[in-house]
């Protein structure tokens, strides 16, 4: 690893081991399965392509499947026409390397169960369940983690790979506004730009193409807006869902919107699934720590950006999920700034 630069052999040589036992993995295979978790959302897209893109310089054959379909915001990556979608995989497999997933479950994908599993994250969430486990919680994306295997490896970050990988640091950090932020964030996100990644073209694909129906969605969510101190929480119905004609992929972001209240340190968006179930989205300003409050629930993430999903009906999801939030904004200090009472 002597060619690495300064800042990525630091990083690198903390997971060295990890990389070490993935890079082994793949020189003595030949086929590869290559996923992550289900409703993928930018970092899951770009890393799995990113990882194939490394898998095929080496001259290894990757199979790109996700469990549900590439977010219209993603298909314009390069090789996204390749990542496929299914429900059961089948081999035969050298490994499969899964990206960003505490468990297979996680994938919604069949069959991971016959195939030695190669298990990447950076989630505080993450768990040591592959046959080769590296999870690094301080990278700022799982992308940021397949970006030091590919110079491990002695690859090549072309610019389409650039392209992927700055999509996965943009999309993670919510518009470098929270989650890991360091320098060696910024130098990356540069080193992506100078391999050919675009900056502005991704951030207009990733937020300025939103179709009617997602805005529409948020227009009914932001009707439902509630404010309890530094807490505010809002909701869709399935009814909703319906009304707007909405996706799935429309829910994503709209609780960022409740977390842009002045004075607000966490917020909640609660979306009511078509079987009753509520999924919740959970956000925090760094102050309180949603992601143990998520795996307490069944869930799991970032230390600022984390979700579950509860048992409905909605009044209830709701109930449960204010009754764990209360107690963690009721002991925070006034922070400067805050704004008025409840909404």
């Amino acid at each position: 690893m002597d060619h690495l630069a300064p800042s990525v052999a630091e990083h690198v040589s903390a997971s060295a081991e990890a990389i070490d036992a993935i890079l082994k993995v793949i020189r003595e295979g030949e086929r590869f399965l290559v996923c992550s978790h289900s409703r993928p959302d930018g970092d899951a897209v770009g890393s799995v392509l990113a990882m194939g893109m490394l898998l095929e310089q080496l001259g290894k054959r990757a199979d790109l499947v996700t469990a549900d379909r590439v977010p219209a915001v993603y298909r314009t990556l390069p090789w996204a026409d390749r990542l496929r979608t299914a429900l059961r995989v089948h081999g035969p497999y050298d490994a499969a390397i899964l990206l960003e997933c505490d468990s297979a479950e996680r994938t919604r994908l069949r069959g991971l169960e016959e195939f030695s599993i190669v298990n990447i994250d950076h989630h505080a969430s993450g768990r040591l369940w592959g046959r080769v486990n590296w999870i690094d919680r301080e990278a700022a994306s799982v992308g940021q983690l397949v970006h030091w295997l590919v110079k491990a490896a002695g690859g090549t970050v072309t610019h389409e790979m650039a392209t992927c990988l700055y999509t996965t640091l943009l999309t993670d950090t919510g518009g470098f506004l929270f989650g890991t932020l360091r320098a060696s964030t910024f130098a990356l996100a540069q080193e992506l730009v100078e391999a050919g990644a675009n900056p502005a073209k991704i951030a207009q694909d990733t937020y300025f193409t939103a179709p009617a129906s997602k805005l529409m969605l948020l227009g009914t969510a932001l009707t439902n807006l509630h404010r309890e101190g530094r807490l505010s929480w809002v909701w869709v119905t399935q009814k909703d869902m319906i009304r707007t004609c909405a996706a799935e992929e429309d829910c994503e972001g709209i609780v960022n919107y409740a977390l842009s209240v002045a004075g607000v340190e966490v917020a909640v968006f609660l979306r009511e699934l078509p079987e009753g179930r509520i999924r919740l989205s959970l956000r925090s300003k760094g102050r309180v720590n949603v992601a143990a409050i998520a795996e307490g629930l069944g869930g799991g993430g970032h230390e600022n950006a984390a979700g579950c999903t509860l048992d409905g009906p909605l009044d209830r999801a709701l109930a449960q999920i204010l009754g764990q939030l209360r107690p963690q904004v009721a002991s925070l200090t006034v922070a400067p700034g805050s704004g008025p009472g409840p909404i």
